[in-house]
């Protein structure tokens, strides 16, 4: 696994070494904010919380499926200012993003997947559309990010030639010490214990949408901490997820294969 690309000044046309940016794909609804939360409580990454969300959500051209003439937009959040931005902050300090695979399509490309240092984070998919359920009744199948997901693992798979570092939710809650820990070894960094623990409080730096209305039990959490794996009915669940459940499952099952396993299990 490699944590540094090579770039090319279009001035001087030198070449010279660059960091790659550490990025964590996941999908919404995914416990992928509280690992977040974790990384900013190391304190040695520059962390930015869903960079190319914020431009598909509200940027100044949105496209979120949902999207109506009043939705929010905001002058100069583009996608070409979002990627300067990372690039420009990563050139001084190590960076750490979460982010949504669904999100990435005006800037995919081999030569953008190069700049990454790449892990994912996978959750049940009957968890997830739960969870956006009880959120958003009327999400769109595009905001879910599944099928995304496995298609930038598979791209990723093919331009390195082998897997890159998979975690899944639900071990990630049963045992946060070992799997925070396989997956710094797995992505290359140093693995701070001290760092799953924080204080309750306000989560501003994760809150671009509607006030972090998403967010409330991280606000009320103190640390990734283990808890029991949570059982969730198919049969009682709402028509909607039901029927998106079917079409998603084999990509999470595929993404699952590849995940990190516990040295217990």
């Amino acid at each position: 696994m490699a944590i540094w690309a090579i770039q090319e000044s279009p001035e001087t046309s030198q070449i010279f070494l660059v960091r790659k940016i550490l990025a964590l794909w996941g999908v919404p609804r995914s416990t992928s904010t509280a690992f977040e939360w974790m990384m900013r409580t190391r304190g040695d990454f520059e962390c930015f919380h869903e960079p190319f969300g914020e431009v598909w959500y509200q940027g100044e051209d949105p496209l979120w499926p949902r999207l109506t003439e009043d939705s929010l937009r905001t002058p100069g959040l583009t996608y070409e200012a979002c990627w300067q931005n990372l690039q420009d902050v990563s050139s001084e300090k190590p960076v750490f993003i979460k982010d949504f695979p669904m999100y990435l399509d005006p800037l995919m490309s081999e030569d953008f997947l190069s700049n990454f240092n790449h892990s994912f984070l996978i959750r049940d998919p009957l968890k997830t559309l739960t969870s956006m359920y009880q959120k958003w009744p009327d999400f769109d199948e595009r905001e879910i990010g599944f099928i995304e997901q496995r298609k930038l693992f598979d791209l990723i798979c093919d331009l390195d030639g082998v897997a890159p570092p998979v975690i899944d939710s639900d071990d990630l809650l049963e045992n946060p010490f070992e799997m925070v820990k396989l997956w710094c070894d797995a992505v290359g960094i140093t693995f701070l214990p001290e760092a799953l623990s924080w204080e309750p409080g306000p989560r501003d730096e994760v809150s671009w949408w509607d006030g972090g209305s998403f967010h409330e039990n991280l606000r009320n959490s103190d640390g990734l901490k283990k808890q029991s794996r949570k059982v969730v009915s198919l049969e009682e669940s709402p028509k909607r997820v039901k029927e998106v459940y079917e079409t998603v499952r084999p990509h999470y099952e595929h993404l699952a294969s590849h995940r990190i396993i516990s040295k217990n299990d």
